[in-house]
């Protein structure tokens, strides 16, 4: 995803087994997805890495210093590459949970509001 026109990720490793049975999806994968997910990406750096006796994933690194690792063992191409495009559509960010549903810089103080009204 780009922010403020910035693409956040810079580059995508794809690691695979040469012979591995759990890498199978991700081999087919690189002869037919990536290409074309190379092609319209012009902005993203994409690396191969042959590792041996290991599953298959994907690692992205992003601008914010941030690095995310899927598994992708046993994915068939079409969902490897759902799982490059998240990567290649996510900010790098830390998942932060609300507390509560609203937020606001001045919170009420008779407490939120709700449509359970009970006379």
């Amino acid at each position: 995803m780009a922010l403020r026109g910035v693409w956040q990720l810079q580059k995508l490793v794809v690691s695979y087994s040469d012979w591995g049975g759990s890498s199978r999806g991700i081999r087919a994968f690189m002869e037919s997805h990536l290409p074309a997910f190379k092609e319209k990406n012009p902005q993203l750096e994409v690396a191969t890495e042959l590792i041996r006796g290991q599953h298959p994933h994907l690692k992205a690194f992003y601008r914010n210093k941030n690095e995310w690792v899927v598994c992708v063992k046993n994915m068939d191409p079409e969902e490897v590459l759902l799982h490059a495009t998240r990567l290649r559509n996510a900010l790098g960010r830390k998942v932060v949970k609300l507390r509560t549903r609203h937020v606001t810089k001045h919170p009420s103080v008779q407490g939120t509001w709700t449509t359970d009204v009970k006379f």
